[in-house]
């Protein structure tokens, strides 16, 4: 497989967990303005495959390239185009959900006018201003959330994004993954969930059984 000139691209990645081989020799590419779920059991892997990615979790053999050059050559420009919704949040426990996405999008050099709009969609209005020490699991969770949906770079790697969202928070995600893939980014989404962009391209690849 030829390296993809705007995109990314997984090249013949195996990986094992312990003596279990959770995938061998998987290709794809995901170009600039597309979607791709992985998809599969929960033990498939598709948690890892998404570390892979994200380039946490090395693979026994293959290698991952963005736009063409291995992220291993150059980490930082990579990191700098990756917005990553993994399991671990991230979050400044002393400051309140706001505190916290605005903070964030001091660092993408916005200037936060979204916030409302995300706070309301993913139902966290009404624990905006508490420190995030005292959310929930789940509030945590979507704060988390919001974060990257507020980002510009242009690669999202996203896990479970829509699952405990509620209807409105659900099509809240699709509308921001498909106002971001319109805009020319690309986006990978681990997920259990049906997840179905209209007018989008978008793709799918499904792991294997449980282990």
């Amino acid at each position: 497989m030829t390296n993809q000139a705007d995109g990314l691209t997984a090249i013949e990645l195996t990986l094992w967990r312990g003596p279990n081989c959770l995938f061998e020799e998987l290709s794809f590419e995901v170009a600039a303005g597309s979607l791709l779920l992985i998809r599969g059991p929960n033990g498939s892997g598709k948690t890892t495959l998404l570390r892979v990615l994200s380039g946490l979790t090395r693979p026994e053999t293959g290698r991952i390239a963005w736009c063409g050059e291995s992220i291993e050559k150059n980490r930082q420009a990579f990191g700098a185009q990756l917005a990553y919704f993994g399991h671990t949040n991230g979050l400044k426990a002393d400051l309140t959900v706001t505190q916290n996405l605005a903070f964030a999008a001091q660092l993408y050099g916005q200037s936060g006018e979204q916030i409302p709009a995300l706070l309301d969609a993913l139902n966290l209005t009404l624990c905006a201003d508490l420190e995030t020490r005292y959310l929930s699991a789940g509030q945590k969770r979507r704060t988390a959330l919001a974060r990257v949906l507020m980002s510009p770079a242009r690669l999202w790697l996203l896990d479970e994004p829509v699952t405990n969202l509620d209807k409105a928070g659900r099509e809240y995600v699709i509308e921001r993954l498909c106002s971001h893939i319109a805009g020319g980014g690309l986006a990978i989404a681990a997920t259990h969930e049906d997840i179905r962009l209209e007018n989008h391209r978008q793709s799918e690849i499904l792991l294997g059984d449980d282990l």
